[in-house]
């Protein structure tokens, strides 16, 4: 099924289109005037999250030269003070290389709605240089994202009392809802150059997503040091059920209520709502001659819909008539893809959850509210209660009840509609 949004815009992380929205080494991009007092404390006292550990070469570089250093010190041979003197500078030129390399990188998230479960979305990471002279080269990006919505009922509690399986069970648990996911800068970042990496992230579950930059990485420039830059960048996310395939029924033609309320979108109503075009296929009886001589081109006229012309979708999420995820999780995406189906068809007139009231569906910003509440609906007790604006006249409503131990049926007024 294809979705609805042909136009999504990008989401990106708190601070706005300037120059605040972009991150660095040092946290939000500013201008920083350059002092060599500066720069020494940064060499000596990096900030918080910067990290530079040493590789397999480099611990065998550093144990090469403490066995060297032995070794000169107990002969007093120049040749060995030398070596150890190169092996040293070595091992500093590396790490004052590796920060240049990233001092004038800025980035920031970009992220196009809307993310869907098991549809490949893209996370794009947008790259600036501030350097002047020295290109970047060998950066890596760990991505992370997870849930942003806790459990209900979960509390902290001590793991003092807890056995080693219980916890390694719940790490392990964690993990499982956690997607990571590692990817290099390809060529190189010139100075004040601009470039873009992307992450195709593939979600597994519903609901509140947060996607987080976790950190910037580069072996740069002899592979001696690895050096880690931790960054709070993060972006949130909605990801909508699933769409599924079902199958529909045979059911009883839709009954127009009286007076039935005119709404601005199209349909076949008899009020006019605009003119377009003439398309193949449309009928020759829409066609108004007289626009379509003023302008010379052949229109057709476009009538609005009633609202009356369709259903009402009521979704009951007790937990008692729900008791098994798999299950629930099914109900949600049937009731997306229904909703969207009926929704491009132009039958779908209101929809509510449990006691709540309803919600006309209009436009499409209405269809994206709903989809976002289904992302995040959970099964609730005792929610077995019609909408008092449903009761007024239960014509078109259509219901959702289990069908067996796996599937749902949808029924509209008492008439199995569809099911899957």
């Amino acid at each position: 099924m294809v979705s609805l949004l042909h136009r999504a815009p990008d989401v990106d992380d708190p601070g706005g289109q300037g120059d605040e929205a972009w991150s660095g080494p040092g946290g939000a991009a500013r201008k920083e005037r350059f002092t060599w007092s500066g720069l020494v404390w940064a060499l000596v006292y990096p900030q918080r999250g910067h990290r530079i550990l040493p590789t397999v070469p480099g611990v065998v570089l550093i144990a090469l030269s403490f066995g060297i250093g032995t070794a000169a010190y107990n002969s007093s041979s120049n040749i060995l003070f030398i070596t150890l003197s190169l092996l040293l500078a070595c091992l500093i030129l590396s790490g004052v290389l590796s920060w240049l390399n990233l001092r004038g990188v800025r980035w920031r998230l970009r992220l196009a709605p809307p993310l869907r479960v098991g549809h490949d979305a893209i996370v794009a990471l947008e790259l600036r240089s501030r350097n002047r002279f020295v290109p970047t080269y060998g950066l890596w990006f760990e991505f992370a994202a997870r849930p942003a919505d806790a459990e209900p009922g979960l509390r902290a509690e001590s793991t003092l009392t807890a056995k080693g399986a219980e916890v390694r069970a719940a790490l392990a648990q964690a993990e499982a809802a956690e997607l990571r996911g590692r990817v290099p800068l390809a060529g190189r970042l010139d100075p004040g150059g601009e470039t873009r990496v992307e992450w195709v992230l593939r979600p597994e579950r519903r609901g509140n997503l947060r996607i987080e930059l976790v950190s910037v990485g580069s072996l740069f420039p002899f592979g001696f040091l690895r050096k880690d830059i931790g960054t709070g960048l993060t972006a949130n996310a909605v990801v909508w059920p699933a769409p599924v395939e079902y199958r529909r029924h045979g059911v009883a033609a839709v009954r127009r209520l009286a007076g039935g309320e005119r709404v601005a979108r199209a349909g076949h109503g008899g009020d006019l709502l605009a003119l377009r075009r003439y398309i193949s296929g449309d009928s020759h009886r829409l066609i108004h001659w007289k626009a379509s001589a003023r302008t010379r081109t052949l229109l057709v006229r476009q009538f609005a819909a009633e609202s009356a012309e369709g259903y009402a979708i009521w979704l009951l999420t007790d937990a008692g008539l729900w008791p098994k995820p798999e299950q629930f999780e099914l109900l949600i995406s049937f009731v997306a893809t229904l909703s969207e189906d009926l929704f491009r068809g132009g039958q779908l007139r209101d929809v509510a959850i449990n006691a709540e009231p309803p919600m006309p569906v209009r436009r499409v910003h209405d269809l994206e509210w709903w989809l976002n509440k289904l992302a995040t609906v959970r099964p609730a007790e005792h929610a077995d209660r019609i909408p008092g604006e449903l009761t007024v006249a239960r014509q078109n409503v259509m219901t959702f009840v289990p069908d067996g131990v796996r599937g749902v049926v949808a029924y509209v007024d008492g008439q199995k509609a569809a099911s899957v």
